[in-house]
């Protein structure tokens, strides 16, 4: 209880007072004449009803609150005592004992109650203004009920900027504190901290009208709440408060289960009973003033200039590769060193690869049955990717019959890109442009209803107050317009803008390739990678969608639309893996509506494990049999190059048989060294991480089960990716100094990326109050926090993510592809 005391009132005010007890007549008798921080001992029945007088002088421009504390030793509900305080402008009553209602209609009476009466607003007059209040103490009871009043005047009812201020809350014995603001300020950040983490409690900013809503049934009806543990922090502004100051209202509940507390075991299945429980809270309040406007411009410029360096950057290599091309094409010299991915000459070159990089003892006549140069990719007229029936995507290979037997070039033990790349080079890039159109679709249906559910959600949260619904760090959310947290949505421009630049960077690569296309560059048609685009200008919409939707999901982070955030980081994953291994399979990769349909089934699975996965073993059952099935399933159809079916002869028993018989042939008669090693070696590596990651989830049952899924696809694709790398060196191929400088600023951002990722500033897993004590203050530009820049490095690290796979294989294009080992 704050108390505090008053000057003696002067003679006048003395008159008047003594003037209003001599002339009142109560029911039980007249006023009674009270004095500031004395305290009254007196009984109450339904006869003797007293009725207190207290007056003070409040001096111009001063605001003066006074505070009641009463006392009953009574403890029957039937005959409770009623106080009522009459103001000037208001009435303001409660009863002793005190009743709170918990969960499950759990009552809990308080015996002693002390409540801030509503201030007076300060007046102009040049003189003193009197104020007079009445307390009535009243009880229907035919016995005496002891009772003890005392009234005092708070000291220090006004907080200041930049000063703590330390005080004491229960649930029957709330505090406010009014606040203005300062000339100079436009906004400030109300910091309340606590040592203990229970009970449970709630802060509220409220405007400056009568009544005070603070108690626990009522402080959610008016202005803008938390409820707290440790740790509070809210934001107001100036201009949401016409009259420059407002209340911060402390309340105490009566129980902790909504701050991620239980019930007190004491009082389990006693439904009907009260408790006169001691909980009180120990607080401080510090207000601070918050970033001024210059701050909200220096963020968007260092956003938006950070990320179009990016552009410059890649300007001055497309310039200089320029250059070096025209000037060694004068010289009539060119070298794969180049890295354009793309070769503008049409002389030939006579050292098609270096020594070593056959990548078997096979010679390369066998590779593709006598047919290098005679490839099918040269059948029309290049360039002519023109809409027709012949160029339909079909399940059949526009090739001569005796070319066609998959089986039987699929089987050698050494394949040549030559073997996997022998489908009409337009069907093939047809194919993967369906991945690009059905991304864009999948993104305007996806984000149109998700655009309108954020919008709804910072609707309600902005006219109810109630900040619980959102898991910001409000150490650190700075509002702009409606939005309650612009920083966190600010920090997403990077996906957008280097999602944007590696979709132009693809388009340039895709530019040049049609160009030597069209001059039918030998080198162009069977040396190097087969250049199908799809899948790259696919990733980059992936990559500017998944900075639409973390956006989206930092307007309101909270449970219902976490989804948001990680649906197209497994698509970024899937369509990298995809693309890493069409590079060197590109007849034979998945459709678009294969790929899709599966993102689909884990964009499901990951919900179904947010809804069922915290206490539900049934789910991890299934869910681990599923991974560990499709894992064999995937490495099935890995080793066997798609050539395994289990399509048994007439009956289902034919299934098992053929499965039978693979199974002999490949694992127990070849037992001492698999056909294809190198395959088998990745996916056994393979098969244990995911086996890993299945048992994992089985015994620990991760909470945050869209971060689980997550990493399994972050896991696998570095596997590959490393299988991928280490291969290439292996048969002896080269690393550009592009590709190289990218896997080394991918794997610095990203390790500094994953390093602000793991901060953990909040946490819609548990309850608000609970990750509001993970909230930290803002690390850059006083604007931005750790997971701000988490979003800036993530971007940065998935956009050189992108250009390592684009620009891996740029030391190939002089190489021929029956001199390309596939792996």
């Amino acid at each position: 209880m704050a108390s505090g005391g008053a000057p003696a009132p002067g003679a006048l005010l003395c008159a008047l007072l003594w003037a209003v007890a001599a002339a009142g007549d109560g029911p039980g008798g007249s006023h009674l004449p009270g004095a500031f921080g004395h305290v009254y001992r007196g009984t109450v029945n339904i006869n003797a009803e007293p009725v207190y007088a207290f007056a003070y002088s409040s001096e111009p421009g001063q605001v003066d609150a006074v505070r009641v504390y009463v006392n009953s030793s009574s403890e029957n509900l039937q005959y409770p005592v009623l106080f009522v305080v009459r103001q000037q402008k208001g009435v303001l009553s409660w009863q002793v004992p005190l009743i709170f209602r918990g969960l499950y209609q759990r009552t809990y009476n308080y015996q002693e109650v002390s409540r801030t009466l509503c201030p007076s607003e300060p007046t102009p007059e040049m003189g003193p203004s009197d104020q007079i209040i009445f307390v009535d103490v009243a009880s229907m009871a035919p016995f005496n009920i002891a009772y003890e009043l005392l009234v005092t005047r708070l000291e220090n009812f006004q907080l200041e900027t930049n000063k703590a201020f330390n005080f004491t809350a229960s649930p029957s014995q709330p505090q406010y504190f009014l606040y203005k603001f300062p000339q100079d300020v436009d906004s400030v950040i109300i910091k309340v901290v606590s040592d203990a983490v229970y009970p449970c409690s709630v802060v509220s900013v409220q405007d400056i009208v009568c009544p005070v809503y603070d108690l626990d049934h009522n402080v959610e009806f008016n202005g803008v709440y938390q409820s707290m543990t440790k740790q509070a922090a809210i934001t107001v502004q100036r201009k949401d408060f016409p009259g420059e100051q407002f209340f911060v209202v402390f309340v105490i509940k009566p129980e902790d289960y909504a701050c991620g507390g239980s019930v007190p075991s004491s009082i389990h299945g006693n439904v009907n009973r009260t408790w006169n429980l001691q909980r009180t809270k120990n607080l401080q309040v510090t207000i601070v003033p918050s970033i001024k406007k210059s701050v909200y411009v220096q963020a968007m410029f260092f956003s938006f200039l950070s990320f179009l360096s990016f552009y410059l950057g890649s300007v001055v290599v497309a310039f200089v590769h320029y250059i070096r091309v025209r000037r060694k094409a004068s010289a009539g010299r060119l070298s794969p060193e180049d890295g354009s991915g793309i070769m503008a000459s049409s002389h030939p070159i006579t050292a098609s690869t270096p020594e070593g990089s056959s990548y078997g003892a096979i010679d390369e006549s066998s590779s593709s049955g006598g047919h290098q140069l005679s490839s099918p990719e040269r059948g029309p007229p290049a360039g002519s990717d023109t809409d027709s029936s012949v160029e339909e995507e079909s399940d059949f290979d526009t090739m001569p019959e005796i070319e066609s037997d998959k089986n039987v070039i699929r089987t050698k033990v050494f394949l040549y890109l030559s073997d996997l790349s022998r489908k009409d080079r337009r069907i093939v890039s047809k194919k993967y442009k369906i991945y690009f159109w059905n991304i864009i679709t999948i993104a305007v249906f996806y984000a149109l209803p998700v655009i309108q559910l954020v919008i709804t959600y910072q609707t309600v949260v902005n006219v109810t107050g109630n900040q619980d619904i959102c898991y910001y760090n409000f150490l650190c959310a700075h509002p702009l317009g409606v939005l309650s947290a612009f920083n966190n949505i600010l920090s997403n421009v990077g996906h957008m803008l280097l999602g944007f630049l590696f979709l132009l960077i693809v388009l340039r690569r895709d530019i040049l390739h049609r160009r030597a296309m069209e001059i039918k560059d030998v080198y162009t048609l069977d040396y190097g990678i087969p250049k199908h685009f799809g899948l790259f200008y696919a990733m980059g919409i992936a990559l500017m969608m998944e900075g639409v939707l973390s956006a989206c999901y930092h307007v309101c982070p909270n449970y219902s639309n976490f989804q948001f955030d990680t649906s197209f980081m497994y698509m970024i994953a899937g369509l990298c893996m995809l693309k890493l291994y069409q590079t060197r399979h590109p007849d034979i990769n998945a459709s678009a509506y294969s790929a899709y349909a599966s993102f689909a089934v884990v964009i499901c699975l990951a919900v179904l494990g947010v809804v069922f996965g915290k206490n539900d073993m049934w789910f991890w059952v299934i869910f681990s049999m599923i991974h560990v099935l499709a894992s064999l399933a995937l490495s099935t159809q890995i080793y066997y190059m798609g050539r395994f079916k289990i399509d048994g002869p007439d009956s289902d028993l034919g299934i098992f048989r053929r499965a039978a018989m693979v199974l002999y042939t490949d694992c127990i008669q070849q037992c001492s060294r698999p056909m294809y090693m190198d395959r088998m070696v990745l996916l056994i590596v393979g098969n244990l991480v995911n086996w890993s990651f299945a048992i994992f989830g089985l015994l620990y049952r991760p909470r945050d089960f869209a971060s689980y899924i997550l990493g399994i696809f972050i896991c696998n694709l570095l596997l590959y990716l490393a299988f991928y790398i280490i291969m290439k060196l292996r048969s002896s191929e080269k690393l550009l100094p592009i590709p190289m400088f990218c896997i080394v600023a991918t794997a610095v951002v990203w390790a500094a990326a994953l390093y602000f990722f793991f901060q953990n500033l909040s946490s819609w897993e548990e309850t608000p109050a609970e990750s509001r004590e993970k909230n930290r203050p803002c690390i850059l530009l006083g604007f931005f926090d750790d997971h701000d820049v988490w979003h800036f490095l993530s971007a940065a690290a998935l956009f050189f993510s992108f250009l390592v796979l684009l620009t891996l294989d740029d030391d190939l294009d002089v190489v021929r592809r029956d001199k390309i080992p596939v792996f």
